[in-house]
């Protein structure tokens, strides 16, 4: 918001201080995410900039620990990079076995989480449901528990039950306990957006349509779907940074060929130290900005599609 022209001294000088806080808090924020980019160009094998670095000398600089991603584990990274190599690399490579781990499993999450959660929030917008705020609380309550209790809760519980020995036609299922762990926690963050979604929703919209002879599922479909698909599609993107990012359900529940992007850079954390964990950083704060991006403009969707200008 701009300063008016009729601003007094003291109105001035609170805009200038609470510009001058709000640049502090961004810089506090934004400044450890940031330093990890250059970092992970280091030449040498530290965390730490490089007088080489500091002096923007260009020896100082490699891509190493980008090559890395695709080399360690590796049967023979030696070779030529012919259509052999790209084959070891995405059959062997850690790094590459976590990311499409991370992928499928933020994929199914994201999808259970989805429809399990904008069902329970078109139940929940109606306002005959009994019990709505009781059964809301329990639903987002796996963002609002510490996540350490959640793992240990959800671990007990598949123990009992035996998931990881749950079988379809003899075949065991792969991911199945990580799939519905992350799930549970992607669930409430699909809720919470769907349901700020219908806070505005003409419901005259769907009278109309029962008035004129459409069923239940014709209604949903053709009319509520189309309006609250923004806040749906905001949800999952939520739900998957949430599975892709997630490291102490996966510690817990999930098997050791069950690898993700976050519990191999915690197992490169403690077994080796390698300036390959920044790549990974700055690979992973690139994805969450683009996803960010694309919920700011189905924010802004939403919004041209309920009526509502922003200001």
């Amino acid at each position: 918001m701009a300063l008016p022209t009729y601003a007094d001294p003291l109105e001035r000088a609170w805009y200038y201080t609470y510009l001058a806080i709000c640049t502090l808090i961004f810089f506090f924020l934004i400044v450890p995410i940031i330093v990890v980019i250059p970092l992970s160009f280091n030449a040498e094998p530290y965390f730490t900039f490089t007088q080489k670095m500091l002096t923007l000398d260009p020896t100082g600089y490699s891509t190493r620990w980008y090559d890395l991603l695709l080399t360690f584990g590796m049967n023979a990274p030696e070779v030529s990079r012919d259509s052999s190599w790209w084959a070891d690399a995405w059959n062997n490579a850690n790094w590459i076995n976590a990311a499409k781990n991370s992928i499928i499993i933020g994929f199914f999450s994201t999808i259970l989480a989805t429809v399990l959660g904008t069902i329970a929030a078109l139940g929940l917008s109606k306002p005959e449901m009994p019990g709505r705020r009781l059964i809301m609380a329990i639903l987002i309550s796996p963002m609002i528990v510490p996540i350490i209790i959640t793992a240990t809760g959800l671990f007990f519980f598949y123990s009992s039950i035996g998931i990881s020995h749950w079988t379809i036609f003899g075949w065991k299922i792969p991911y199945l306990g990580v799939v519905l762990a992350h799930a549970t926690l992607g669930i409430p963050f699909v809720i919470i957006t769907v349901t700020a979604t219908l806070v505005g929703f003409d419901h005259s919209l769907t009278r109309a349509a029962a008035n004129l002879g459409a069923n239940p599922r014709t209604t949903f479909f053709k009319i509520i779907m189309p309006l609250i698909l923004p806040g749906v599609i905001s949800g999952g993107l939520f739900a998957f940074v949430t599975s892709f990012d997630e490291v102490v359900v996966v510690l817990f529940v999930g098997g050791l060929d069950e690898q993700t992007i976050p519990r191999q850079m915690w197992n490169g954390i403690r077994e080796q130290i390698s300036p390959a964990i920044l790549s990974v950083a700055t690979i992973l704060v690139i994805i969450s900005v683009l996803l960010l991006a694309t919920i700011e403009l189905l924010r802004r969707r939403g919004e041209r599609l309920r009526g509502i200008t922003p200001h």
